[in-house]
């Protein structure tokens, strides 16, 4: 299923097939593709009704129905690097490092990685995608792993798309990301620590959505089956929106 062109249609329509996409993730990693002690929860902002992330958490060390450290889990990173078209690596700031104990659940679990699929939202407005920025700088700096999903054009408050706007700030440079004029869409997995290793596509409409890594840790993770889940999610949306987004003229 190759993706899709999704400024043909409104906001509302891309909201739509998010809320299938999201929770088809959710099930996916909890079916069985996350290890013993690691779970997916889609979770939503606050104010909002849809679901806007997907975050993962392990248990607390102590509770003995979690025995497995997040170090146990997952792919080795040095055993099968993740294949992905680009890689990037930012040395973290000594002051940045010192936040990592900064993020805690409220269930008590602790928050290992967040999966974000940028929506139109999130790009309607300068502070919309400021906020955006932030959240995801303050997650990564204080040790959280991120997904990143972008499959919407480049707006003009990010004009090398969400991954450029972070690597940006976190560079702390005004030279602009060199984002592919003809892959305008980006999938980037930050696997946070001393320092941030970054593997990036970049997509265009009609390519295929490659899996990305979601990290446990630094050096392990797994594999997102992307495409398979957006293709779920995509069924079930309806007849008319397939024919706009296809290109067809609506029935």
């Amino acid at each position: 299923m190759p993706v899709h062109d999704w400024s043909r249609v409104d906001a509302g329509i891309f909201h739509a097939f998010h809320t299938g996409w999201i929770p088809g993730i959710q099930g996916a990693l909890n079916g069985g593709l996350l290890p013993e002690g690691f779970y997916a929860l889609a979770e939503q902002h606050a104010g909002r009704t849809i679901a806007d992330v997907l975050t993962l958490h392990v248990g607390p060390a102590s509770s003995g129905y979690l025995p497995l450290h997040p170090a146990t889990g997952g792919t080795a990173v040095a055993e099968a690097p993740p294949r992905v078209q680009r890689r990037q690596t930012i040395e973290l700031a000594a002051p940045a490092r010192r936040r990592t104990l900064a993020i805690r659940h409220v269930s008590g679990h602790r928050l290992v990685a967040i999966l974000e699929i940028v929506s139109p939202a999130n790009k309607d407005r300068r502070t919309s995608v400021e906020q955006f920025a932030a959240k995801a700088i303050e997650a990564i700096t204080a040790g959280v792993h991120l997904l990143l999903v972008d499959l919407l054009p480049p707006g003009p408050w990010d004009p090398q798309g969400m991954h450029g706007l972070l690597w940006q700030q976190f560079e702390q440079s005004q030279e602009p990301y060199d984002l592919p004029a003809d892959r305008p869409f980006t999938l980037a997995s930050y696997a946070a620590g001393a320092q941030v290793d970054i593997y990036l596509e970049h997509l265009a409409a009609g390519d295929s959505l490659p899996e990305m890594p979601l990290f446990l840790s630094p050096d392990r993770y797994v594999n997102v089956p992307l495409e398979a889940t957006y293709l779920e999610a995509y069924r079930g949306m309806p007849a008319f929106w397939r024919d706009v987004l296809e290109g067809r003229e609506p029935a």
